[in-house]
């Protein structure tokens, strides 16, 4: 088997360059061991040899570059892959998902954990489906899609802090026809516990944040979500009641009650709504502000905040803070937020907290673009007499089981990154570096209600991967050692997107390649014989001991 790579041609002046990302041996030769080391964590909970196996196995296929990942395309790819016993893995196996997920709670305190800028951040997450036999499907509003349509709803949770975000927790979602008489057949087919009564999509919110903060293993104090869940009073309440601090976006007709001038006890007559109580301010109460630092440059916004009194059955009810944020341009976009909290917090915690939906957004479609989140066909077994077979249709145990295993294959990912990214130099918000020239720095986290929590970057900061906005195209580089019976490859996208494939197959050699910051990848692959084809600034591996040394290098267009 030749070396293949593929790089970029002109190599830019330094300004153009993203920052280099210094890979010793040791990194790379941890990259074969990480996977199963991660796997380790988890296998207690597999009872059965199988049941741990198929977990590997299915870990190792959804990091596989594959462009579908459903369980046919993903068990072919692998050497030691099967269809059949992946999906019976997936739809029957009895291993308990709610225990992986509890356990990846607490991994993930490990990695991310910080009581100062720790966030749950709760969003829908819904999946188009063709058929109507799986379990939730209904024609309802499809977030992916942006119209009402055949489709799965769900309701996640991220957990961000300063050191990044992933996936946390998860509930299907079940429409009240569901629980009609004329879905009892269906429910039963699709293995639907018989505990599981309808719960409005707030109300499952509620229970998710309820369940993580009883666990007390994730550290955070702030609660953030769409207006979805932010109209919701109970599910706000709910929140307050628990000692959370939310700040949750709301409809532009949600009315409050401001307090009268020269008396903050007392409030007007009437409430207003608070889309009118943005229009009514001057221009002097707002402010500009950044946001976050996004993929494509700074997101800034027109900020004001009122202390005001939230709406209870029509009367007064706990003190919030308005937060209002307009954005720039022509034709500005109001969103409006409220926030339970003191009266001492500062404006820019609330201008950060107002900036903290990214995370989930970016946790899903990482989740969906790079393991395969959405790209689930599981199958249930049903038998007749004289055939048994599989059918398509998604049942409740598959549905959890396969949504808990991409939640842990996303951390993969983030732990790479972090791991990775540790080692990263350059000017663009990196680890200990100053701020890059132009942008204020972010200031150090303090208490809650005093200044604001860093500023998180969705490309330099959470992702640990210090990419500025590329001016120019840039080489790829790599890295070749070898260890193990393995091969690993790990491409480093820009911005968002760390795919490491890990392609755990017998006879072959590790080869690992951060790919170059544009749409070209660098594949580097080593012949059985550990030959590999010498390429223009490639480094000939003629020998076991040629491939055990570490080389770096600019590859040459192939």
């Amino acid at each position: 088997m030749e070396t293949i790579a593929r790089a970029m041609q002109a190599i830019p002046p330094p300004s153009g360059r993203p920052p280099e990302i210094n890979l010793a041996p040791r990194d790379v030769a941890a990259l074969a061991d990480e996977l199963a080391a991660y796997h380790a964590l988890f296998a207690p909970l597999f009872a059965r040899t199988e049941q741990r196996r198929g977990a590997l196995c299915y870990l190792r296929g959804q990091l596989l570059d594959l462009e579908r990942k459903t369980i046919e395309p993903l068990a072919l790819a692998l050497p030691d892959g099967d269809v059949q016993a992946l999906q019976q893995f997936i739809s029957q196996s009895t291993w308990d998902a709610e225990a992986v997920l509890r356990r990846h709670q607490e991994i993930v305190a490990q990695t991310l954990g910080d009581a100062e800028t720790g966030v749950l951040i709760v969003d829908g997450c819904d999946f188009p489906k063709q058929g109507p036999e799986s379990v939730g499907v209904a024609r309802q509003w499809c977030g992916a899609l942006g119209k009402v349509a055949n489709c799965q709803a769900s309701v996640v949770a991220c957990y961000a802090s300063q050191h990044g975000y992933t996936l946390v927790d998860r509930r299907l979602y079940l429409p009240e026809t569901w629980f009609s008489p004329a879905y009892a057949a269906r429910r039963a087919r699709c293995g639907v516990p018989p505990e599981v009564t309808f719960r409005t999509k707030p109300q499952v919110a509620g229970a998710i944040v309820a369940a993580v903060r009883a666990r007390a293993v994730l550290p955070f104090r702030y609660v953030t979500g769409d207006e979805g869940f932010g109209a919701n009073t109970a599910l706000l309440d709910q929140r307050a009641a628990a000692d959370l601090i939310y700040l949750a976006e709301v409809p532009h007709t949600t009315r409050v009650w401001r307090p009268q001038e020269g008396d903050a006890t007392a409030v007007g007559p009437t409430a207003v709504a608070v889309g009118a109580l943005a229009a009514a301010l001057p221009a002097t109460a707002w402010t500009r502000h950044l946001i976050k630092e996004g993929a494509t440059g700074p997101l800034e916004a027109d900020i004001a905040r009122v202390r005001a009194r939230a709406t209870r059955d029509g009367q007064p009810g706990p003190d919030v803070w308005v937060v209002l944020r307009r954005s720039l341009g022509p034709t500005p976009a109001l969103k409006t937020y409220l926030s339970n909290a003191s009266a001492d917090t500062s404006l820019a915690t609330l201008v950060w907290l107002c900036g903290m939906r990214w995370p989930v957004e970016t946790g899903l479609m990482e989740a969906k673009g790079e393991v395969g989140l959405d790209h689930y066909e599981v199958r249930g077994w049903v038998g007749w007499v004289g055939w048994v077979g599989w059918v398509g249709w998604v049942g409740w145990v598959g549905w959890h089981h396969h949504i808990t295993l991409s939640f842990l294959a996303h951390h993969v990912l983030v732990r790479a990154r972090l791991r990775l990214g540790e080692k990263s130099t350059g000017p663009d918000r990196a680890a200990g570096a100053p701020a890059a020239p132009g942008r204020a720095a972010a200031p150090t986290p303090r208490h809650p209600h005093g200044a604001a929590p860093p500023v998180l970057h969705p490309a330099a900061e959470l992702c640990r991967l210090s990419v500025p906005p590329e001016a120019h195209p840039t080489p790829a580089r790599y890295v070749l050692t070898t260890i193990r019976p393995n091969v690993v490859i790990l491409d480093i996208q820009p911005l968002l997107s760390v795919r490491c494939c890990l392609y755990l197959s017998q006879g072959t050699r590790l080869a690992a390649s951060a790919a170059n910051w544009g749409d070209t990848r660098c594949r580097v692959a080593i012949s059985e014989t550990h030959r590999a084809a010498s390429a223009p600034g490639a480094i000939g591996a003629g020998s076991r001991r040629a491939e055990s040394r570490v080389r770096r290098g600019v590859l040459g267009a192939a």
